[in-house]
């Protein structure tokens, strides 16, 4: 098995996938083993930009995946820290629960401080606290 790398590969299906790549030579035909393929995105919005990354294969519960060379268009090595950076923050995200649908859940590290229900509770108490005690000028 050959050197890791990062790199982005566009195949012959037109797919772009960024992955931790492995190049295996198997009795001269050489083999690409992908790491973790995933798609990645740049987005724009109004609040500025951003990388969508999502599983490359959404069913499959393996990470290794083996491509030949005749599906692949081109390979470069990816070097840019940023997308190396986004790429592995993706893989080792343990504290953001991210759904089927590509939302992610809020926790109290991304500003949730409270559920609606919980703070109109609060809300209702506090009011009624004040409408029980008397103004003194």
């Amino acid at each position: 098995m050959g050197e890791e790398f990062h790199a982005v590969l566009k195949l012959i299906t037109g797919e772009e996938i960024f992955a931790l790549v492995s190049v295996d030579e198997n009795d001269g035909d050489s083999i690409i083993m992908l790491s973790n393929p995933v798609i990645m995105k740049m987005m724009q919005s109004p609040a500025g930009q951003y990388v969508k990354v999502k599983p490359w294969l959404e069913l499959p519960d393996q990470d290794l995946f083996l491509i030949k060379y005749d599906k692949i268009v081109t390979m470069s090595e990816v070097t840019d820290s940023q997308m190396i950076k986004f790429y592995t923050r993706y893989l080792n995200e343990d504290d953001v629960d991210i759904e089927m649908d590509g939302k992610v859940s809020l926790n109290d590290k991304m500003g949730l401080l409270t559920t609606v229900e919980d703070a109109r509770k609060s809300l209702e108490s506090i009011f009624k606290n004040n409408i029980d005690k008397p103004n003194n000028p």
